[in-house]
């Protein structure tokens, strides 16, 4: 099974997205059984956002959690810009862990950059791990340039992992992005690991290498297309499942381990960038 870790805390590779979840009232029970088919299948981070639905994606996490031990969970969740400083964040934070029925967050991310000054935004993070709110802290949509200015900080260092947009329509932080990650030891949280489901380039699920893979490995496409995202074992990919079906399948993914030939024919087939990208966000 695919493991990484994050902060000194191995997880299996694969956790759960809750992007648009409660959004449509009819679907949150629906969502809430997703969810827990995924942790009782071996998931145990779930990711979630207070930009999410204005708190809905957050009172989602809450309901299908509170019947489970909270330290078999790995909760993250996320800090809009506009209220990662000295005035808003501690509100913010106390706001998410009420929707999320939790007393703390094992990893806490700023969102992406805003206007308020990284370093003010570190320094009530590192109080927020003081305090016990939460246990590490982290950033999203971070590129080198952000990383950089970030360790450069006081206990800028402390950075416990980076979210940003990877699947196979999204390669960009390959050229230098990971790599610097990699010398850092720095694990990639991947949003969005299936492409929207195909809806990025609508190209993946017709792609004839990848049914071929699926076919062999006797799984879907998009598990093969989530098993991609894990090839590094740096990874954290957090796949958004709709209904139990789908969060089965996504936590199966975390089985499928490539063969040295099928990883040099999608590596052929699916070649990563050669110049530095814009760093892509959804």
């Amino acid at each position: 099974m695919h493991t990484v870790k994050i902060n000194k805390i191995t997880l299996p590779a694969i956790g759960i997205g809750t992007w648009h979840m409660g959004d449509h009232p009819r679907q949150v029970t629906t969502e809430v059984q997703a969810i827990q088919a995924a942790l009782d299948h071996g998931a145990r981070a779930i990711d979630t956002a207070e930009m999410y639905g204005n708190g809905r994606a957050e009172r989602v996490v809450g309901q299908a959690i509170k019947n489970y031990q909270r330290e078999q969970l790995y909760l993250i969740d996320k800090v809009l810009p506009t209220n990662a400083g000295q005035a808003h964040l501690e509100q913010s934070l106390d706001r998410s862990l009420q929707l999320v029925g939790t007393d703390y967050f094992d990893l806490y991310l700023l969102h992406w950059r805003g206007s308020i000054p990284l370093a003010e935004t570190v320094k009530e993070l590192e109080k927020m791990v003081t305090k016990g709110k939460i246990r590490a802290w982290g950033v999203s949509n971070f590129d080198v340039v952000d990383l950089k200015e970030l360790w450069n900080l006081p206990n800028g260092n402390h950075c416990a992992a980076n979210e940003d947009l990877y699947n196979l329509d999204e390669r960009g932080i390959e050229y230098d992005l990971l790599p610097l990650m990699h010398q850092h030891h720095l694990p990639l949280i991947a949003y969005s690991p299936l492409s929207e489901a195909d809806t990025i380039s609508g190209k993946l699920t017709a792609d004839p290498l990848l049914n071929e893979l699926a076919i062999n490995h006797h799984v879907s496409i998009y598990q093969i297309m989530l098993a991609w995202t894990l090839r590094n074992g740096n990874t954290l990919s957090i796949p958004k499942a709709g209904n139990i079906q789908h969060a089965i399948d996504n936590m199966k993914a975390l089985a499928i381990d490539f063969t040295p030939n099928e990883n040099a024919a999608l590596a052929q087939h699916f070649p990563k960038p050669t110049s530095k990208q814009p760093l892509a966000m959804i």
